[in-house]
């Protein structure tokens, strides 16, 4: 795809890493990033022992109640087959290791479920990443949607990873949803908390990798792909630039259920998951993946190079893009409908 000139759109304001899946995040001063994403971000997720899949806080919401640090700065090797020890807190203010063989336990009392605590495994044992079948009742329990309401619209996913996803609880090689990179910016946040103004918004709530501050004084090239109240849609396609490292953003965020649920100094909400339904088609940030390796820090420029826009992608319901939805409304349609 042939890209254009390169644009100043804003700052990396916060970075995020999740040492488990479905855990407080950390706020960290900058980090690695590669082809998995994040270097040592979700190294280890819990695991239902009775369904024998990854689960998270869409189904087990006290996972967000739980915090999760590092025992020591995770070593550059640290990976999938090579996890390095997590201290996970509880609400009552105890600890317990990775190492610990009472983690398991711990965490089986504290959710009152069956579980175990996993490491991140190895690429080869893709046994491990697999999941139950997906089914139309699990997506919307998932994604926090009533009987009767229409699921979202698939088609901005790539088929191949669609079908990934529905095969596997979480992508081989990573514990996160779908993409390795999560990216929100603080005017879509904005954006959003202006439909509900009794609600909080907190960027905790979306569990970003990155935050990125969209300010005034970008390039006045970039006006275009930094006037939506959503600009991070307009990136996609295109490629974000850093000192140190380059970013693909591929498709909005299609939002869960999670944002919705209490955790530390956030109520439980459901406007939350109702405005984004209402007012920006369930979406808030954007997936992406890593194109050029290397570190991104607080305070690190964000540069856009766009790409550029074929006469065939822009008509909206025709060509490609229709035969496109077309197949995700049939895909969809074929995804078992399942008990609830």
């Amino acid at each position: 795809m042939v890209q254009v000139g390169r644009v100043r759109v804003g700052r990396i304001a916060e970075v995020w890493r999740y040492p488990v899946k479905s855990m407080a995040g950390e706020r960290v001063p900058g980090a690695e990033f590669g082809p998995l994403g994040m270097h040592a971000d979700r190294m280890w997720a819990v695991r239902d022992v009775e369904a024998d899949v990854t689960t998270s806080a869409k189904r087990l919401p006290g996972l967000l109640w739980c915090t999760a640090r590092f025992a020591a700065p995770p070593p550059p090797d640290a990976g999938p087959g090579n996890a390095p020890e997590v201290i996970i807190g509880f609400p009552d203010g105890t600890e317990v290791s990775s190492s610990d063989p009472g983690v398991h336990a711990a965490l089986s009392g504290y959710l009152d479920r069956d579980v175990q605590l996993r490491p991140l495994p190895p690429l080869t044992d893709k046994a491990q990443y697999r999941g139950n079948m997906t089914t139309q009742a699990g997506l919307r329990a998932a994604l926090g949607i009533d009987d009767g309401e229409p699921l979202p619209d698939l088609s901005m996913f790539p088929i191949k990873k669609l079908a990934e996803i529905t095969m596997y609880a979480t992508p081989v090689g990573s514990y996160a949803d779908a993409y390795p990179v999560h990216l929100v910016t603080d005017r879509s946040l904005r954006t959003i908390a202006a439909n509900a103004p009794d609600s909080d918004f907190d960027v905790r709530r979306f569990r970003p990798t990155l935050l990125v501050e969209v300010n005034a004084g970008v390039d006045p090239q970039a006006a275009e792909s930094t006037a939506s109240g959503y600009p991070e849609w307009e990136w996609c396609g295109g490629t974000l630039c850093t000192p140190g490292a380059r970013l693909l953003p591929q498709i909005p965020t299609i939002r869960c259920v999670m944002p919705s649920h209490e955790q530390p100094q956030l109520k439980r909400d459901r406007e939350v998951s109702r405005t984004l339904a209402a007012h920006s088609r369930r979406c808030l940030g954007v997936y992406g993946s890593v194109s050029q390796p290397g570190r991104i820090v607080e305070g690190d420029p964000l540069d856009l190079v766009p790409a550029e826009r074929s006469k065939l992608a822009t008509l909206t319901g025709t060509g490609v893009a229709r035969v496109k939805k077309a197949l995700m409304r049939v895909g969809t349609a074929a995804i078992p409908k399942g008990d609830r």
